[in-house]
């Protein structure tokens, strides 16, 4: 096993840094970072900015120019091997003359998949993976789950009161969080390539499901409606904004031709659209994460089939009543031994509310 030392684990960790500054914009690729250091200077330091534009490698060997030549370079995913859009960063490493390599994991992306290192080691690079990897692969989740598992990761967000309620029983829910709360899930909602929703949300509130942050550099992420029989296509504010739109529907429905979003059919079971091939059909697209907005019973139906990798749960300091409606429905639970325990990842204040970051 590979023996890293303090500084290696200093340099990764800026890289970690770096590669996350791309969480909006660097969609469907994973974000990268890296970092040329002669001992403990940093001669260079970049990340993959945007998809389509230079990697993070490229960026970094920029900056260091000459000094690159006898360097180690650190990168949070394995220097790609293939021409894509850009050409080969391994190739760039070894003509750049660095002289060591230390990445956090492996990419599973199978035009790379221990690729890179290959070439990086038939150059006679000292090459070493596996430094901060868990911290490599939470930074790029959704796009290990597209490639490793065909889906992409799969976030539901819910607010709701101290006892449990998420609108009055007429539907009100403006606003049970305050505007810190409300701001907070517009990171979230930028880190997304797809927000996903249901008809029925559409129909009660006719949300626009944009996100709003000023003066940061966003990619809009895809909005995903699932409406079976097209039945919410009256609410318009979904398919306004800037951000595209797409719905989802019943085959034996006919969709209409509509210059403001796109449809898809997907299968069906027992009535209602098959929730894995919703998932598989955004993957095809290049969704790594899917940031879920909906009511009790799409929230219900992704948790009780086993869908949801977390739950983006802000907790209000405020009552609504045994008439509010619920948190989720149709988890069939009627017994203590039925109870489906979460773990907690991340607990916050954020303003008056309680933030909880919750997974299975």
């Amino acid at each position: 096993m590979t023996e890293f030392s303090a500084l290696d684990h200093l340099h990764m960790a800026h890289a970690l840094r770096l590669a996350e500054r791309a969480a909006y914009t660097a969609r469907p690729n994973p974000m990268v970072g890296c970092v040329i250091a002669h001992g403990s200077e940093v001669v260079g330091q970049g990340w993959h900015q945007r998809t389509g534009g230079p990697h993070a490698e490229v960026f970094a060997l920029r900056e260091a120019g000459e000094r690159a030549r006898g360097a180690t370079a650190y990168v949070t995913l394995e220097p790609c091997a293939h021409h894509g859009r850009t050409p080969p960063c391994a190739l760039a490493l070894i003509e750049a003359g660095i002289t060591r390599v230390v990445a956090a994991m492996r990419d599973p992306f199978p035009k790379v998949d221990g690729g890179g290192f290959v070439l990086l080691r038939a150059a006679g690079i000292d090459v070493a993976e596996g430094l901060m990897a868990a911290q490599a692969r939470e930074l790029n989740r959704g796009f290990l789950s597209r490639i490793e598992r065909g889906r992409p990761w799969l976030r539901v967000k819910l607010a709701a009161s101290l006892d449990g309620r998420t609108a009055m029983a007429d539907g009100t829910s403006k606003w049970i969080t305050g505007a810190a709360a409300r701001e907070d899930v517009q990171h979230w909602r930028a880190r997304a390539g797809a927000i996903l929703t249901g008809a029925d949300t559409v129909l009660t509130d006719d949300p626009m499901l944009t996100v709003r942050l000023a003066d940061t550099d966003v990619l809009p992420p895809l909005r995903v409606v699932l409406d079976s029989r097209l039945r919410s296509l009256e609410c318009a504010r979904v398919r306004k904004g800037g951000a595209p739109t797409l719905y989802l529907h019943d085959a034996a429905v006919s969709a209409p031709d509509a210059a403001d979003a796109a449809f898809a059919s997907v299968a069906c079971r027992e009535g209602r659209l098959d929730l894995g091939a919703v998932l598989a059909l955004l993957a095809e697209r290049g969704v790594n994460e899917v940031h879920t907005e909906a009511g009790a019973t799409l929230a219900g139906a992704l948790l009780a089939g086993g869908w949801v990798d977390e739950l983006l749960l802000y907790q209000a300091p405020t009552l609504l009543g045994e008439h509010g409606l619920p948190l989720l429905s149709g988890l069939g639970i009627h017994a203590m031994d039925q109870q489906r325990r979460m773990r907690v990842v991340d607990q916050r204040q954020v303003g008056d509310d309680l933030r909880l970051l919750l997974r299975p």
